[in-house]
């Protein structure tokens, strides 16, 4: 397809932590819908057209599919047919730290299995490299030593430009920091969940991002559909959290937060985003989609990015409700 030669003005991008590297304020993640039991073509569709939006950022990881690995090779396929000459545009991520293989060295965070996996990422999107590598999550039987040193050496071989980490605590992220300065890689960015309903990394992490110069880029910005308004009346059927009854408080919370966006005049997932971007402290939201009208709605959550000391006051209200 013909890409808008106005795409870039379209979107904003903010600089993570104290690097070069800017992301788009809104970032694709693959994490559903993208593997082998899904549409190709529906899939293709919502990375060219948010390629198209200004959304340069695509967020995978080794164990993303169903099943796994498969999302990375749906994106491989759509690099190759569609993107290939747009490489230089384009961050890529990629992660390891979840269960992939069988035995002793398809799991957690040793050195073993965060070279093989990246290795196994590589040949999936037929890239020489990624933009930037997780350790997916923290594990508590390897040393932060080892896992940290995979992460340097992936850099250091030119399989990967920046290392990153996700789900990480405060005082893990801070020692994981300082041990990636002391190897000459610093730690670019943290990628933790938070959202509205979610605020653990206000006590603590982002302190620790802020005086690392480390960026951040939060996962379930809108709480897996939750913070969408499709949960409004009842729970569609097929939805991610229709396996689970959700509390009678989060709904209402939920109907208050929608009402207070229509004040805004946006969507329930537009202020949701923009709350989680308000202020600057988060590079990046990484939103998921089933379809692409969905991201094209996200999107236009960057159109009113402001809050007012009294509308942030008024959702922290609704928040503590």
């Amino acid at each position: 397809m013909a890409y808008s030669a106005d795409r870039y003005s379209q979107m904003k991008y903010a600089r993570c932590g104290r690097s070069g590297l800017k992301l788009p304020l809104i970032s694709l993640g693959l994490w559903h819908n993208f593997g082998g039991s899904y549409v190709f073509e529906n899939a293709r569709e919502m990375v060219l057209k948010s390629f198209d939006l200004g959304i340069t950022h695509f967020d995978l990881a080794n164990n993303y599919g169903p099943p796994a690995g498969s999302a990375e090779e749906t994106f491989g396929k759509i690099l190759k047919s569609d993107l290939a000459g747009y490489r230089d545009e384009l961050i890529i991520s990629t992660k390891a730290g979840y269960y992939m293989w069988p035995g002793p060295y398809g799991d957690w965070g040793s050195k073993k299995y965060l070279i093989a996996s990246l290795d196994q990422s590589l040949k999936r999107m037929g890239l020489d490299y990624v933009d930037i590598f997780y350790s997916h999550r923290p594990d508590p039987d390897t040393p932060l030593e080892e896992t940290m040193g995979a992460l340097d050496l992936v850099v250091r071989q030119g399989k990967a430009l920046y290392a990153g980490i996700s789900s990480y605590n405060a005082e893990t992220t801070k020692q994981a920091a300082a041990i990636l300065k002391r190897l000459g890689t610093p730690c670019l960015i943290h990628q933790p969940y938070y959202n509205m309903l979610d605020r653990w990394i206000e006590n603590g992490l982002q302190e620790v991002l802020d005086e690392e110069g480390i960026g951040s880029i939060a996962f379930c910005p809108l709480a897996q559909g939750l913070l969408t308004g499709k949960y409004l009346l009842d729970t569609p059927q097929g939805a991610r959290l229709a396996s689970r009854e959700i509390p009678e408080a989060s709904l209402k919370k939920v109907r208050l937060l929608n009402d207070f966006a229509a004040q805004r005049g946006q969507s329930l997932a537009q202020m949701a985003l923009a709350w989680v971007l308000r202020g600057g402290k988060v590079t990046s939201a990484l939103i998921g989609a089933s379809r692409f009208s969905q991201i094209e709605e996200n999107a236009g959550a960057l159109s009113n990015l402001e809050f007012s000391k009294e509308e942030l006051d008024g959702i922290d209200g609704i928040l503590g409700m």
